[in-house]
């Protein structure tokens, strides 16, 4: 069980598979073991990288949270494999507010970078318009329980152990919401993403109750060097909920972004 160092707190992470690399950063519900079923998924054909950011699974930290500490986090991993002799880059695949530190830490350490997804998030942007469109999206969310925001009322009817044990990953963690907030502050600008040397892939839901396609196709028109991907009938927690789907286009975006 590896750990790297990251400033106050030892980071955990763990390293399965071989090939080019795919670094997965969970959500404010997640930690490593949420991504069971990428790891088993893409494992056979890539280097899949997890971490547990600071407060999160096996990463503990006992000091005031502050989410603005995640992409050292991420860094600190990379820089880990790369000098035990792992893949020198990755793609930052992150999943909701998770999206916002793959890509600080991609614009942080871009040599390091080989492209970025931001699923179900636009990465904290800083941009007047896609900002309202993002605080709309998320007011319309507020008013359905929280369940129904993640995954579709059918999914958990039809899958009552998965969603039990979907509600059991966040029960490992010790940060709360209200510390991850600081997270969507002061991000990059259109400018600054536009100009990054690596690719990004904006992955949407087209049933996400929190973060609508339309907000993401917006993105997309605003950062036409992006590529954006609505799936069809996948809910927020598409990688829980419909993995094959979330699997698929991860994929894709490995080929394009290795290939290219």
């Amino acid at each position: 069980m590896p750990y790297v160092s990251s400033d106050d707190v030892d980071v955990y992470y763990e390293v399965h598979g071989s090939g080019p690399a795919v670094l997965l950063v969970h959500g404010s519900g997640g930690h490593h073991a949420a991504w069971w079923q990428q790891v088993a998924a893409l494992s056979s054909s890539f280097t899949v990288i997890t971490v547990d950011l600071r407060g999160f699974g096996n990463t503990r930290w006992d000091a005031e949270h502050d989410a603005r500490r995640f992409p050292g986090d991420i860094v600190a991993v990379l820089d880990a494999v790369a000098a035990s002799g792992g893949p020198a880059r990755a793609v930052l695949a992150g999943q909701s507010i998770g999206a916002a530190a793959a890509l600080r830490a991609a614009l942080l350490r871009p040599e390091r970078a080989a492209g970025v997804i931001l699923a179900h998030s636009l990465g904290g942007l800083r941009h007047d318009e896609l900002t309202a469109l993002v605080a709309a999206d998320r007011a319309q969310a507020e008013k359905i329980p929280v369940l129904d925001r993640l995954m579709t009322p059918q999914f958990r009817a039809r899958r009552p152990d998965l969603a039990f044990l979907f509600r059991q990953m966040g029960t490992f963690n010790t940060a709360r919401m209200q510390d991850l907030r600081n997270l969507a502050s002061d991000g990059p600008t259109i400018a600054e993403l536009s100009a990054a040397p690596f690719p990004v892939l904006l992955l949407a839901g087209e049933k996400d109750a929190v973060l609508s396609p339309a907000t993401v196709r917006r993105a997309g028109e605003l950062l036409p060097r992006a590529r954006v991907e609505v799936v069809a009938g996948a809910p927020h927690s598409m990688y829980w909920e419909t993995p094959d789907l979330f699997n698929d286009a991860v994929s894709r975006f490995l080929t394009e972004a290795y290939g290219a």
